[in-house]
């Protein structure tokens, strides 16, 4: 049996009214190609900036090589890296707001 890298279990998140993510359970193993697949509002990137620690589930878990997001996030993000599709600019954020967050997160 193959060692799980990436174990996701019942990861859900609302916005609001919206529900992103409801349940969201996958695992990946070490060594395995993987892609998150779906339409617009599927909940693909919510996910990954879940895993890259960039918001907060409203829960469910994240385990990372045998490490718990909420448990052991700082070690978690010296495993993983995230470069966002779009540019890295959140316009309902000062430029020192997004600063500060991307700095968070890199940290």
């Amino acid at each position: 049996m193959m060692q799980q890298s990436i174990e996701i279990r019942d990861l859900r998140k609302r916005y609001g009214e919206v529900t992103a993510l409801d349940g969201v359970g996958f695992s990946i193993a070490s060594g395995e190609i993987f892609g998150l697949l779906g339409p617009n509002g599927a909940g693909k990137t919510t996910t990954i900036h879940i895993v890259a620690q960039v918001i907060r589930p409203d829960s469910g878990s994240v385990v990372v090589d045998g490490l718990e997001l909420g448990r052991d996030g700082s070690r978690v993000k010296g495993l993983i890296g995230f470069v966002p599709q779009e540019l890295a600019i959140y316009h309902d954020l000062t430029a020192r707001e997004n600063l500060a967050m991307f700095g968070k997160v890199l940290s």
